[in-house]
């Protein structure tokens, strides 16, 4: 069992930033990988970001490619979503998602993320 706790989410104008975090813990030894989503109002979940737990690399979808930033940080089984230059169209609850070794997907809980002036 992996359990997710999601953080950092709020309300921001448009062109600012967030950091959002997503500490992770339970059988951090079978990690795979992490993820970040989001969900509209209306819309279905979509992919936003990713990151290898033993590499590091990444991949982000082109909505959010030059200004999101996926890391980890091993020492303390977390990762984090920074988010710059925000739209309205970034407003979404996160979702961040862990996959274990064994292909088992874990979800944490979301957080509000909300762009406006």
């Amino acid at each position: 069992q992996v359990q997710l706790v999601e953080s950092g989410g709020g309300l921001v104008q448009p062109g600012g930033s967030l950091r959002l975090s997503c500490a992770a813990s339970g059988s951090i030894f079978r990690l795979y990988n992490m993820a970040w989503y989001r969900q509209a109002p209306g819309k279905e979940r979509e992919f936003v970001a990713t990151i290898s737990w033993s590499d590091g690399s990444t991949y982000y979808a082109d909505s959010v490619k030059g200004r999101f930033t996926i890391s980890r940080d091993g020492a303390k089984n977390t990762v984090y979503l920074q988010m710059n230059s925000l739209e309205s169209e970034d407003t979404a609850v996160y979702y961040c998602s862990a996959r274990t070794s064994s292909s088992t997907y874990y979800w944490g809980q979301g957080t509000q993320v909300t762009v406006s002036s």
